[in-house]
């Protein structure tokens, strides 16, 4: 199966490794000449996860995002939330007829306040019938090092999840399935907000035992925020694209998510906390769509709401952490 890769970033660079390692053909759109360059002359990602070792062979790069499109009816999506819309820009509909999309992305499009799903299909006309999303808790820096990592893909349409189920599964790659896109793709996006908070808590000093109460509420916010949203029957809230997908994101020493909170903890600015990452933290621009969203649905999630006041409104982060702390 040909399968085309869009983005160029660490979770891209991890993903076009699983697609060529399955002996797919991989046509893989970057922006940046720097990534082409290195990844044709030496087989590697010079700006994002160097050490993931790349079969150039199988690999047909390009920093023309037309060109690669219309290659294969297979698009694997890995651009950053913020500047998704951006990037696609030059796509039009027609592009986009008869292919089927997954999204990698974990967030929402800030412009438009929509999960990716939506954001096609209001954007790009392509049915839900030909869209999927995959999560699930996969730092990119493991699957380079090909640590055993379980992955589900969600579809409303359960032909097209399990066929791309089988192209992401390999000998360290498993995969499950779901209808539960709008649930998944939704809960990639508050994960990383509640990663967040938790950086934040340790870069003000508290201890893993707080941390982990933290984390137990995240996850009852996460469900009653996907209740309201996006009620779904098959949803089980422990299995690993909602609960595992958080832990991992809160807990591991790969996390942007994580490492941008502690910096604000530890009393940086948000400039100069986005200045110092090379990395997008995509739960800075998933914080204010959440608060936006919720405003309509008026679900209960005060760390979510926390987390916004700190990012948003200059709120001290000590000050928030401890009215948590005292209502948990």
């Amino acid at each position: 199966m040909k399968i085309a890769v869009l983005g160029g970033g660490s979770w891209a660079t991890a993903i076009v490794k699983i697609a060529s390692e399955n002996h797919n053909e991989v046509f893989w759109w970057v922006r940046e000449k720097a990534i082409e360059k290195s990844v044709r002359k030496y087989g590697y990602n010079a700006l994002y996860l160097r050490s993931c070792e790349l079969d150039s062979h199988k690999i047909h790069i390009s920093t023309k995002i037309e060109d690669i499109v219309t290659e294969t009816k297979n698009i694997v999506l890995v651009i950053p939330s913020a500047f998704l819309a951006d990037s696609l820009k030059g796509l039009t509909n027609n592009d986009f007829k008869g292919k089927n999309v997954i999204s990698a992305v974990k967030g929402i499009v800030p412009q438009t306040n929509r999960i990716v799903a939506d954001f096609l299909y209001d954007k790009y006309g392509l049915s839900m019938e030909h869209q999927a999303v995959v999560s699930g808790p996969s730092h990119a820096e493991e699957i380079a090092a090909q640590r055993l990592t379980y992955l589900t893909i969600g579809s409303k349409n359960e032909t097209l999840a399990k066929h791309f189920a089988t192209k992401f599964a390999c000998r360290y790659v498993k995969t499950t399935t779901s209808t539960d896109i709008t649930g998944i793709e939704y809960g990639g996006v508050l994960k990383n907000i509640y990663a967040l908070a938790a950086g934040i808590c340790k870069g003000l000093n508290y201890g893993d035992n707080f941390v982990s109460v933290l984390i137990t509420r995240a996850i009852v916010e996460m469900e009653t925020f996907l209740d309201k949203i996006a009620p779904c029957e098959e949803r089980n809230i422990n299995r690993s694209v909602y609960l595992g997908d958080l832990l991992v994101t809160a807990y591991s020493q790969h996390s942007r998510n994580r490492t941008f909170g502690q910096m604000l903890g530890q009393g940086y600015s948000i400039a100069s906390a986005q200045l110092e990452m090379s990395m997008i933290a995509e739960g800075y621009y998933a914080s204010k769509s959440i608060h936006a969203i919720n405003q309509s649905i008026k679900a209960h999630i005060p760390i979510a709401d926390a987390v916004y006041r700190i990012l948003y409104e200059d709120a001290p982060a000590n000050t928030e952490i401890k009215q948590l702390s005292e209502s948990f």
